[in-house]
């Protein structure tokens, strides 16, 4: 079973977005931080939730893409669907 993982987000994000400067994505609290504090808006969910449809075929809505404020709110939603297929 493939696993989505907080590198795997990472790569994604600063791939389609960029990297943005001080973001510790080694530090446990990243995952549970918001999005915003990270420097990532709502274009850079939509982004993201386009590439994680090409590499992994989860389909994350428009919707449920823009409610995610955390990493690990995406984590949780694409691993589930990935436990699901």
């Amino acid at each position: 079973m493939t696993t989505f993982t907080l590198p795997d987000l990472r790569r994604i994000l600063e791939t389609s977005s960029g990297a943005v400067e001080g973001v510790d994505w080694a530090a446990p609290e990243t995952a549970d931080a918001l999005f915003g504090e990270l420097g990532y808006d709502s274009l850079a969910m939509l982004e993201l939730a386009s590439i994680v449809r090409q590499e992994y075929g989860v389909v994350i809505p428009d919707d449920a893409a823009t409610s995610m404020k955390t990493p690990r709110d995406v984590l949780d939603f694409v691993n589930a669907r990935l436990a699901e297929a």
